[in-house]
């Protein structure tokens, strides 16, 4: 019983905390496919990225969700409007693609995320984002995600 007054009590404060910051949401479009994507900072400056794609839109062969914690590292001062920012993170992935045979196949991994984000004076935000994906499942290792280059676009609040 104390365990769940914990649990609970630690789920109230986070979701406290994590209302009191900036938030956006939209989309990832990549080489690979579509994501929705949601950012919620989480202080001053880093933030947390999930998202949930298609990996091939057309032949939709696979789904994934990614979450990222994002590292923001520069903030140059290039324009006298709007913010730019360089940002970097470790984060990890859920997937499942279809194997060829009519099967699905359940993938979990690892990523990283190299990142530029410009803020407008309104609230829309666009980045550019290099993101490889090493992916582990059914005995395979699965590293065509590699080079996933995405250009974001988000709505602020």
């Amino acid at each position: 019983m104390r365990k769940l007054l914990l649990v609970i009590v630690a789920s109230v404060a986070l979701a406290s905390v994590a209302a009191a910051q900036p938030k956006a949401i939209g989309v990832r479009i990549g080489n690979y496919g579509v994501d929705v994507s949601y950012e919620n900072y989480a202080g001053e400056n880093d933030f947390l990225e999930f998202e949930l794609g298609l990996d091939n839109v057309f032949n939709t062969e696979a789904f994934h969700f990614d979450g990222v914690y994002n590292f923001m590292i520069a903030h140059p001062d290039w324009t006298p409007e709007g913010q730019w920012g360089f940002y970097v993170g470790p984060g990890a992935s859920v997937a499942v693609w279809d194997n060829g045979k009519s099967e699905n196949v359940v993938y979990a991994g690892l990523l990283g995320n190299v990142g530029l984000e410009y803020i407008f004076d309104f609230p829309l935000q666009f980045s550019l984002s290099l993101r490889p994906r090493l992916m582990f499942g059914d005995g395979k290792v699965r590293r065509n995600g590699l080079l996933t280059l995405g250009l974001g676009v988000r709505y602020m609040f």
